[in-house]
C-alpha cells in the first residue's frame, strides 16, 4: 500500500490488511444502531405501530420506561420550571447508563448530527479542503453556561428552539424547511469553516454528557501501541484527536487507556488502524503490549 494512498484516504491501509468488514466494523454498528433508533421513533407517525412515543428531548418506550435529556432538564430547571416526576426517572435513567458508557458515547452512536457532521469530515478529506479554524475546545463549555443562564433569565429552555439535534430528528421526521436549514448550517460549518467544529467545540449538549461521562467504565485503550507505524489514520479520523497521544505514546508511564472524557467511543480508530493498536475495553485494563 502506498504512503500516498494512505494519507488521501485513511483506513486504506486497513481495509488492505483486515479487509473491508472488519476496517468498518465499528463504523456499521453504529450506523445501524443510528438507524434502528430512528426507525423506533419513525414507526409511530409512519406505521401507527407506536414503541416509542416522543423525541430525544423526552420519550416514552412502550408505555413504560420514560427517557428525559439531560440537557433538556438542566434547560427546564434553570428555567424554574418544575418538572414532572417521571422527567426526573428519565433524566436519572439517561445519566446512569452514559455514567457507565461513557458520556458521549451519545455522541458518536445515538445523536443524528453525528451522521451529519461525519460525511462533513469525510468529505473534507476526499475534496482536500484546508481552509478553516476550529474555535477553541473550551467554547462548547461558555455556551453550556450561557444556555443555562439564558434559560434561567427568559424562563423557558432557550438552546430548544434551535438545538440541531433536535431540528435533525424533526427533520428526518417531519420535515421542515426550518429543520433542514439548521442541519445544513451544521455541515456547512464544518466542512468549510471548521473542521471537526460543531460536536467537538461548539455543541453544549456534548459538552454536558461529556461531565456526565468523565468517570465511565468504558473506555478505549492504546493497549499494543508497541505495534504502531506512525501512520496517523487515527488522528486523521478521530473526532477528538487530542485524545490520543498520551494514551497511544506512554510518555511518563501514561495508561494506555483513553480516559480524556471528550472521548467518544466512536471506534473510528479501531477500525482504521491496520496493526490492530487500539481495543475497547474498561477504565482498569491498563495491559500494554
Amino acid at each position: 500500500m502506498k504512503r500516498s494512498a494512505i494519507v488521501a484516504r485513511p483506513g486504506a491501509a486497513a481495509v488492505h490488511d483486515k479487509g473491508w468488514l472488519a476496517a468498518h466494523r465499528w463504523w456499521l454498528l453504529r450506523r445501524l444502531t443510528q438507524l434502528a433508533l430512528l426507525a423506533l421513533f419513525l414507526a409511530g407517525p409512519w406505521l401507527g405501530v407506536w414503541i416509542v412515543k416522543g423525541n430525544l428531548a423526552s420519550s416514552l418506550t412502550l408505555g413504560v420506561l420514560p427517557l428525559t435529556d439531560p440537557f433538556v432538564l438542566a434547560q427546564t430547571l434553570a428555567a424554574r420550571h418544575v418538572p414532572e416526576l417521571s422527567a426526573l426517572v428519565g433524566a436519572g435513567i439517561v445519566i446512569a447508563f452514559y455514567a457507565l458508557v461513557g458520556g458521549r458515547t451519545f455522541c458518536a452512536w445515538v445523536c443524528p448530527v453525528g451522521v451529519v457532521t461525519d460525511t462533513a469530515a469525510w468529505l473534507r478529506r476526499r475534496l482536500a479542503i484546508s481552509t478553516g479554524r476550529a474555535p477553541r475546545g473550551t467554547l462548547r463549555h461558555w455556551l453550556l453556561g450561557a444556555v443555562l443562564l439564558a434559560s434561567a433569565v427568559f424562563g423557558l429552555p432557550a438552546w430548544e428552539a434551535v438545538n440541531p439535534v433536535s431540528m435533525t430528528q424533526r427533520a428526518l421526521v417531519f420535515g421542515g424547511g426550518i429543520a433542514w436549514g439548521i442541519t445544513a448550517a451544521v455541515f456547512l460549518f464544518d466542512l468549510l469553516v471548521a473542521p471537526r467544529g460543531w460536536c467537538g467545540h461548539v455543541c453544549p449538549q456534548g459538552a454536558l454528557y461529556a461531565l456526565i461521562g468523565q468517570a465511565s467504565l468504558l473506555r478505549v485503550s492504546a493497549r499494543h501501541s508497541s505495534r504502531c507505524n506512525d501512520c496517523a489514520d487515527c488522528y486523521a479520523v478521530c473526532p477528538e484527536p487530542q485524545v490520543i497521544p498520551i494514551a497511544l505514546k506512554g510518555k511518563g508511564g501514561a495508561s494506555p487507556v483513553i480516559l480524556d472524557a471528550a472521548c467518544t467511543n466512536c471506534g473510528r480508530c479501531i477500525d482504521v488502524c491496520g496493526p490492530d493498536v487500539f481495543t475497547l475495553t474498561h477504565r482498569f485494563d491498563t495491559r500494554r503490549s
